[in-house]
């Protein structure tokens, strides 16, 4: 699969899987310096948001944009996955306030390689959206077609909608 990178072309490791599909098996790591599993993520609706480098401006908009959305979601886990360090995590979810979300970091690039989303020449993950339901079923896939732009915020938001209550403000 290709995506662009300021309108050139940049291969993914592969296709990433599909609407229907079951969550592939990956590790990450927490804040704590944990293992996080896929198993540890089944069980409740998740949305997961991976980014190229949380330090970029739009990679930080936008988990900034779903740490804002997550308490209105409080049947659904936010997870946004990025290749940087763990301390390169604390400290932005420190200077940004970031609470409502959990930050895992995927340095050994297994959940990009798993669920192909690792861009090789480029050394980063996609910009991509997945919701799972709690067996682990991929039930919405948005993969940002030019890495440099943000996401389609609001057609995630509904496909969540659909699956997990919603407090308004």
């Amino acid at each position: 699969m290709q995506v662009t990178i300021n309108g050139k072309d940049e291969k993914l490791f592969g296709n990433p899987p599909e609407v229907g599909e079951q969550l592939p098996k990956f590790k990450l790591e927490n804040a704590e310096g944990n293992k996080v599993k896929t198993a540890d993520i089944i069980g409740r609706i998740t949305l997961i948001s991976s980014v190229p480098d949380i330090d970029t401006p739009v990679c930080s908009l936008e988990t900034r944009k779903f740490n804002q959305e997550a308490d209105k979601y409080p049947d659904a886990r936010f997870l946004t996955i990025s290749n940087n360090t763990l301390e390169q995590q604390k400290d932005w979810c420190a200077a940004q306030g970031v609470r409502n979300l959990q930050l895992l970091s995927d340095e050994s690039l297994s959940f990009g390689y798993a669920m192909k989303l690792y861009m090789p020449n480029f050394g980063a993950l996609a910009r991509t959206i997945f919701i799972v339901d709690k067996t682990g079923k991929i039930i919405y896939r948005q993969i940002v077609p030019e890495i440099t732009d943000e996401p389609d915020y609001q057609d995630a938001l509904s496909a969540l909608e659909k699956l997990a209550k919603r407090i308004d403000d």
